[in-house]
């Protein structure tokens, strides 16, 4: 059974994205029908009760920052614990019903897939086992408003819905049930507005920020894009697959995380719409970050679950780095550092595309903000 998005290597320059029909016809149907999809998760939430209600949901890790931050790389690298469970691949397009579809595809699947580069063309090579981020779907059916550019985006801790927390803690346990973890770990960029809501449903949680070099970050973000957008126009598929399975940061369905200010988050989509891409990357970069320095200024208890960690650092210093991570995360040890010093490197597979007046608006734009995450002049 093939994966999400997958891509025929061709050298990194050119890499053709691939959906198969049968994932964009099954996947339209869970877009179309959320509330069907929300009811045969609580049937599988029946199904399986006895057996949930014996799983706890201890400490879970939520690594969240925006794209090309580092997320996909400490993902991958938590989940080789053998404590951790995560969203895999295999499990879109019907992510609200993890175990059906997992019995069903243990039983369907004739043939062992070789791991291939995933769609970003950043060397990262998946199979249907994988880790994923696709936790975003389960939000998406109870907060269709989610994605809305237009609409703050924040949820914060007074926010109560009890039928997405309980459909939510069951979700989280079939997956502890189906890859026999005891933590759960997601990767979610668009978690960053919902640290606090997320401690209120598991006080105990533990959140991990990468953040990365202004300049760097917004010429990888760019090169997303462009190569999403350039897809995208060559296959609708793509474009649907993107906007299906929750990732709305690059292509032609792109859309700003909007952090509670919508003066901010409209200026951001101006520079967009009128074609000054740096500045509107740096703009956005500037706007997310502080809305994560402020969350974490204005609530003790959330900066202290939180670790926020610099891409660079991780690159430079992978075997110190992840072991902060894994003690943050109170998980033990093992030969991930070890891991992390073997296959962790700074990407060398594009440079920066930006003259000096480029580097001097992005630096404009974001020095601020930057400045609080320890990025200077």
């Amino acid at each position: 059974m093939s994966h999400a998005l997958r891509a025929a290597p061709r050298g990194h320059a050119s890499v053709e994205m691939r959906v198969p029909r049968w994932m964009d016809w099954l996947s339209g149907h869970v877009e179309r029908n959320p509330r069907f999809w929300i009811r045969l998760g609580r049937c599988e939430s029946w199904v399986l009760r006895d057996r949930l209600d014996d799983i706890p949901i201890e400490r879970p890790v939520y690594v969240t920052g925006l794209a090309r931050s580092g997320t996909t790389i400490l993902l991958e690298l938590l989940a080789r614990h053998h404590d951790v469970s995560t969203h895999r691949y295999r499990d879109y397009p019907p992510v609200l019903t993890p175990w059906f579809w997992s019995r069903f595809l243990d039983r369907a699947a004739r043939r062992t897939e070789v791991a291939r580069e995933r769609a970003h063309g950043d060397g990262i090579r998946v199979t249907p086992e994988s880790p994923e981020a696709f936790e975003e779907l389960v939000w998406m059916a109870f907060f269709p408003e989610a994605h809305e550019p237009t609409r703050s985006a924040v949820l914060g801790e007074r926010v109560r819905r009890p039928a997405f927390e309980a459909f939510y803690r069951d979700h989280l346990r079939k997956l502890l049930l189906l890859r026999g973890g005891r933590r759960y770990v997601a990767k979610g960029n668009y978690n960053l507005t919902r640290l606090a809501y997320l401690r209120t449903i598991f006080p105990d949680a533990r959140f991990v920020v990468p953040v990365r070099e202004p300049c760097a970050h917004v010429a990888s973000l760019m090169r997303q894009h462009e190569r999403f957008s350039t897809e995208g126009a060559r296959d609708p598929r793509i474009r649907r697959h993107l906007r299906r399975s929750g990732h709305f940061e690059f292509g032609l369905d792109r859309r700003a995380i909007h952090t509670g200010d919508d003066a901010a988050a409209e200026h951001v989509r101006e520079l967009w719409a009128s074609g000054r891409e740096i500045e509107g990357w740096a703009a956005y970069w500037a706007l997310v970050y502080g809305h994560v320095r402020e969350s974490l200024e204005r609530a003790p208890e959330l900066r202290a679950a939180t670790l926020v960690l610099r891409y660079e650092d991780l690159c430079a210093r992978p075997e110190q780095t992840v072991r902060r991570v894994l003690d943050h995360c109170a998980l033990s040890a093992g030969d991930l550092p070890r891991v992390a010093r073997e296959t962790i490197r700074a990407p060398d597979y594009y440079r920066a595309p930006f003259d000096s007046t480029d580097l001097r608006l992005i630096s404009r734009r974001t020095r601020s903000v930057a400045r609080s995450f320890g990025y200077g002049d």
